[in-house]
């Protein structure tokens, strides 16, 4: 009886440590999924600013590069290069948060002719996609802090670049799962890479916050583009950084949402098992209390009868 009162308060004990790591995960997850979604708030104005950019460069273009642009994107022959980057996570206990990625992963770049190449975020969603047998070109590490997202965007243009992914004929998409309202998610792709022709076609239109046209510095004559070209390779390149940087953020936040759901799971449940354990040391107690109350009554009645 001793020894399974002793291995019922082992257990509760246990089951109290381990409510206390869960809750300090459901704390660390609540702080986190404010500072990406802050960051990805963060972005908006710079990402106007980048836009305005590429306005006046769609504005100030020769009518032959505006017409090339307006042209709808082709599907793709199979010699055309296909690089995705696919986000994912380092750590478990995030439910189905790598699955549900990895699948509409896979099942996008499946449907694609030409040679795909893809970069995992996520040690996670790198082992679910190697898996399906996509050819994996590279694995980084998940930021574990906002600071940290501005090196890992860099690294990844770098490997992509590297490989070929700003070829004019290479296509260049991200997948990620992004937060919807409360602890859902979706997951989301995004073609970077070739420029959206109808996109641009709206830059160009967009209304311009001043009276003064734009106009690009140092290329105002017909002759000599150079740095006009110079001005929307780099306003390009911004493009993608901050495209990179939102899939990053809305990722971590999407991840950490999906870990405070399972960490709010995981306490319920250690709820009702320390319930059913507390309730279950308690009946013990009561019966070895009754036991030992059974046993004084007893020998007293037996010292009664042989006094009688």
């Amino acid at each position: 009886m001793s020894n399974s009162m002793a291995n019922l308060r082992r257990k509760i004990d246990s089951a109290g440590d381990l409510q206390s790591v869960v809750r300090t995960m459901k704390a660390l997850a609540a702080s986190n999924i404010g500072q990406y979604e802050q960051s990805v708030l963060a972005l908006a104005d710079y990402y106007r600013t980048v836009e305005l950019g590429l306005s006046a460069c769609v504005r100030t273009s020769d009518p032959a590069r505006l017409r090339r642009s307006d042209r709808k994107p082709h599907a793709g022959s199979a010699t055309d290069p296909v690089n995705a980057i696919v986000f994912g996570s380092d750590q478990g206990l995030v439910g189905q948060f790598n699955d549900v990625v990895a699948d509409f992963a896979i099942e996008t770049l499946s449907g694609m002719p030409g040679d795909v190449q893809v970069w995992a975020v996520g040690e996670r969603v790198h082992a679910r996609l190697a898996d399906s047998g996509l050819r994996l070109m590279g694995l980084f590490s998940v930021p574990t802090s906002v600071k940290a997202i501005a090196p890992l965007v860099g690294q990844i243009q770098i490997d992509t670049e590297a490989h070929g992914a700003r070829e004019e004929s290479a296509r260049l998409y991200v997948f990620h799962n992004s937060p919807q309202s409360g602890a859902v998610f979706a997951p989301v792709s995004q073609r970077l890479l070739p420029l959206d022709g109808e996109w641009l076609h709206k830059l160009a239109k967009v209304d311009w916050p001043s009276k003064i046209s734009p106009e690009v510095m140092g290329a105002d004559r017909q002759e000599d583009r150079r740095a006009d070209t110079t001005t929307l390779r780099a306003l390009i390149r911004e493009y993608l950084y901050i495209s990179l940087f939102r899939a990053c953020a809305e990722s971590l936040a999407s991840e950490n949402a999906s870990r405070l759901a399972a960490m709010e799971r995981a306490d319920k449940n250690i709820d009702e098992l320390l319930e059913n354990l507390h309730g279950a040391f308690h009946g013990l107690r009561q019966s070895s209390i009754d036991e030992e109350l059974f046993d004084v009554v007893s020998g007293y009645e037996s010292l009664s009868v042989r006094g009688n």
